[in-house]
């Protein structure tokens, strides 16, 4: 028998804005600012300032489908353009400021950006590219850290005319909405473009009790940038919700972070490991001078968070860590590493649970397959690369770039070489770029550099891969210590040893003052395994 018919309503970002201003309206944004004063504005100004917005893209001639770029810090003007862009009919696309000027410049061309919306202090990076980029005809300024004088349109004096109110048409929910590139860490950049449907359904599998449950009571500070895959749906979840919303700006160290934690009671924050390394390591050495009693959950993504951090965090300060898993092709949330009711845990293997990346949340499947493609057991011990399907994840690439990323049977290949086990908990054992195969044995960095970061004078570590002429690849440790902290590399050779089996044991362990990172924040081994390739070649160890 078939169901009766339901109403034919779209599910598009409009109403989450339409939902902020009829039932949220006193709900507060929280900017802080770059002279680190904070601005103040809530969810009905959002929307008055959103259909602003809206009139002053019209009368620029910004039509439906036209790409309207940001390059701007986590701000409440940010925000604007979250909501407002993709309302009228527009898309918005993020990009990178954290990504070298000639990368910004192919993206921003690949796209076909019509306008471009830039904070003032990011200005002298928009130079940079600004010959690449002929195809913005408009750039506008938000005046973040003075007035705009003379640079291109100034964006307070262009929404000042502007109405209060817009007649948001009504879209096709498949329409497209906004359109972030992934980092490009080999080959070029590649866009992902998210539909009103999919950042939608992302949302409300996000607000659930058993994702990141946000309510109406939340304070929710979005660490991960704006820029970076849609700052992993936290607008937009916020804003369904009614969470009150807290934006850092520019500031991201960690002082900066936990004054402002403090400051504004947050309840959740999201960001990737590096930002929490620092984090806790300032919370170690000044344990009573930031009040968090009121956050009830931290969110770490973007890559495998150590063990040694998720304990740290909640046996020295009783901060709860939860550990999630995406990318910007999932919108980007996959799955995350809730303790389900009804598993039977000691202390060990529940700490091993939480730093798992997590179970699947609802309407995205996982699996991982062989070098012959055919799916592995999910036996917790069994290696192979990710694969994910759903309705928010990307079944191509922005221009039908990057076939080979997609399987026949509508399967997204993830680069991600994970174990799952027998409860469906996944765990990242490398990238496909990054496993060690040394003598056709196959040794994960991410297992080693979390056994590392557990010595108490440790503070970041990143394992790579080295040529060796007699195994083929051997690992290499690049290790930042702890300031005031000492270790040797027998110290820490030892330390891994009751751990892994004798091969697995890095060969070099180098000292460094910093790892690199990408712009995301992940360690960079390309740029690791291009400086130290050869070093066992030349200088094999004793």
């Amino acid at each position: 028998m078939l169901a009766g018919r339901m109403m034919d309503y779209p599910l598009t970002i409009t109403h989450f804005l339409e939902r902020a201003r009829t039932y949220h309206a006193r709900s507060a944004i929280v900017t802080q600012n770059p002279d680190r004063t904070s601005s103040r504005a809530t969810y009905a100004d959002l929307h008055r300032r959103a259909s602003k917005l809206a009139h002053a893209l019209t009368r620029l001639g910004v039509r439906a489908g036209d790409r309207v770029a940001t390059l701007c810090w986590n701000h409440a003007r940010h925000l604007e353009l979250y909501l407002g862009v993709p309302a009228m009919g527009a898309v918005v696309h993020t990009l990178n400021l954290r990504l070298h000027p000639s990368d910004l410049g192919y993206i921003a061309s690949h796209a076909e950006d019509r306008v471009l919306v830039v904070d003032r202090s990011l200005l002298p990076l928009y130079r940079k590219f600004a010959a690449q980029a002929r195809c913005v005809q408009r750039v506008i300024v938000i005046g973040d850290d003075g007035p705009v004088e003379g640079d291109g349109l100034d964006y307070e004096a262009l929404l000042a005319p502007e109405p209060d109110h817009f007649d948001f048409p009504r879209l096709d929910e498949r329409a497209a909405a906004m359109l972030c590139y992934t980092s490009g860490t080999t080959g070029n950049p590649k866009g992902v473009l998210y539909s009103h449907r999919s950042i939608v359904l992302h949302t409300l599998v996000s607000c659930m009790h058993d994702a990141l449950g946000f309510r109406d009571s939340d304070v929710v500070l979005s660490v991960v940038p704006m820029f970076h895959a849609m700052a992993w749906g936290l607008p937009y979840s916020a804003v369904a919700t009614g969470a009150r919303i807290v934006l850092p700006g520019p500031h991201l160290d960690p002082a900066s972070l936990l004054d402002l934690m403090a400051r504004e009671r947050v309840t959740f924050a999201a960001g990737v490991p590096t930002i929490w390394l620092g984090i806790l390591a300032l919370l170690d050495e000044h344990p009573k001078r930031w009040d968090l009693s009121s956050m009830r959950a931290m969110v770490i993504g973007g890559s495998a968070a150590p063990p040694a951090l998720i304990d740290g965090f909640l046996a020295r300060h009783g901060l709860v860590v939860t550990h999630a898993w995406g990318m910007t092709e999932t919108n980007p949330l996959g799955t995350i590493a809730h303790l389900r009711h009804g598993l039977d845990l000691d202390a060990a293997a529940e700490l091993d649970t939480r730093a798992s990346q997590g179970y699947a949340v609802p309407f995205i499947d996982q699996r991982h397959v062989g070098a012959d493609d055919q799916p592995l057991p999910w036996d917790g011990r069994s290696m192979g690369e990710l694969e994910v399907r759903g309705p928010w994840v990307a079944s191509s690439y922005f221009g039908d770039e990057g076939e080979d990323r997609f399987t026949k049977d509508g399967w997204f290949k993830t680069g991600d070489v994970v174990t799952i086990d027998g409860d469906g908990y996944m765990r990242i054992t490398d990238r496909a770029k990054d496993v060690i195969k040394s003598g056709g044995e196959w040794i994960s960095s991410v297992a080693l550099e979390n056994a590392l970061m557990s010595h108490p004078a440790v503070l970041e570590a990143a394992v790579f891969a080295a040529r060796h002429p007699v195994w083929g690849e051997r690992p290499l440790a690049a290790v930042v210590l702890r300031p005031g902290q000492a270790a040797s590399k027998d110290e820490l050779r030892a330390h891994l040893e009751p751990r892994f089996a004798r091969f697995w044991l890095p060969d070099e362990v180098l000292f460094v003052e910093r790892i690199p990172r990408t712009s995301t924040g992940k360690f960079l081994k390309s740029q690791l395994r291009d400086e130290y390739a050869d070093l066992l070649t030349k200088q094999p160890p004793g």
